[in-house]
């Protein structure tokens, strides 16, 4: 925190000196030493915070730099390159729209990072390309929509909360780029409709606002008024829920909207009969139960009684 509260006053006060200060220290971005290809990626990503460089014109310098860096042996120096990029959104978000495109590959390629066992450079691409979203145009978006959603889907269960937490609000963010692929995307919602309904139910607070949050971002695209008005009205940040209540509600709208999911609903509800979190655990079968209760008979022989007999 220190370190990072000098880099900021330096970005604010250096002001004339900048560019000079940048130039003698972009070699060291090549250094054989990590911890001043570190050092020195961590200013550089502090610096592009703030709207200094685009004045001095130093921004399109740094952002090459930082985006050379996305090969470094270094895990950190990369999910620190990955910092300084999302940062542009804060200090120069107009640049945002004009190199949108490089902004959103190197989002994509930091989430595919094979040498990444903790998921630290994905864990900062999520973050990153969530304040990048806000400024980019949909054209450059677009294409990798369905690459991004798809990608980042397993991170809904993982056992780091803020990798839970990250990927649903970044889920959240992408449904705003979802009408130009409203079908494909619609699939990815549905996809990811019991994981989001089940984490509302999350042990970790900052989860079930994301949760909270995506399913309010989805509500338009699920194509059913009475689940909208039940996302919109009872998933308020601020609003406790009834958690009970709530989901005999959402089944009863999801039976009356889509009884030809039944089958899939249940199956993608049974695999989490064996969570680590007890309290989604022990929603998975209520789920489960408010669906077939609300399902027409003409919809029942959907349901595999053997699955849901054995719960595997």
């Amino acid at each position: 925190t220190r370190d990072a509260s000098v880099r900021s006053a330096m970005a604010r006060h250096a002001g004339p000196r900048l560019p000079l200060i940048v130039k003698n220290l972009i070699p060291t971005l090549s250094s054989v030493l990590d911890s001043q290809r570190i050092t020195t990626t961590a200013f550089f990503a502090e610096l592009l915070n703030s709207n200094v460089v685009n004045d001095l014109i130093l921004l399109e310098t740094m952002m090459d730099n930082m985006t050379a860096r996305q090969k470094d042996t270094c895990m950190l120096v990369r999910m620190l390159a990955l910092r300084g990029l999302g940062n542009i959104a804060s200090g120069s978000p107009e640049k945002v729209r004009k190199h949108g495109a490089k902004l959103l590959a190197s989002m994509v390629n930091g989430m595919d990072d094979k040498d990444d066992p903790h998921n630290l450079v994905a864990l900062e691409a999520m973050s990153s390309l969530s304040k990048l979203l806000d400024h980019v145009e949909e054209r450059d978006i677009q294409s990798m929509l369905l690459h991004i959603a798809i990608r980042i889907r397993p991170f809904f269960d993982s056992e780091q909360s803020d990798l839970r937490q990250s990927s649903i609000m970044l889920f959240g963010n992408l449904t705003k780029f979802s009408e130009g692929n409203c079908e494909v995307f619609f699939e990815q919602i549905l996809n990811g409709l019991v994981t989001l309904l089940l984490h509302l139910q999350d042990p970790k607070l900052e989860v079930v606002k994301a949760c909270k949050f995506a399913l309010r971002m989805c509500a338009p695209n699920m194509g059913c008024e009475g689940l909208c008005d039940m996302f919109l009205n009872h998933l308020r940040e601020d609003r406790s829920l009834h958690y009970g209540e709530f989901m005999n509600n959402v089944c009863k709208h999801l039976m009356q909207s889509y009884p030809e999911m039944l089958n899939r609903l249940i199956l993608t509800n049974l695999f989490y009969f064996k969570s680590n979190w007890v309290d989604i655990r022990a929603a998975a079968p209520m789920f489960i139960g408010f669906l077939v209760l609300h399902v027409d008979e003409d919809h029942c022989q959907q349901v595999d009684l053997d699955h849901l007999i054995s719960g595997e």
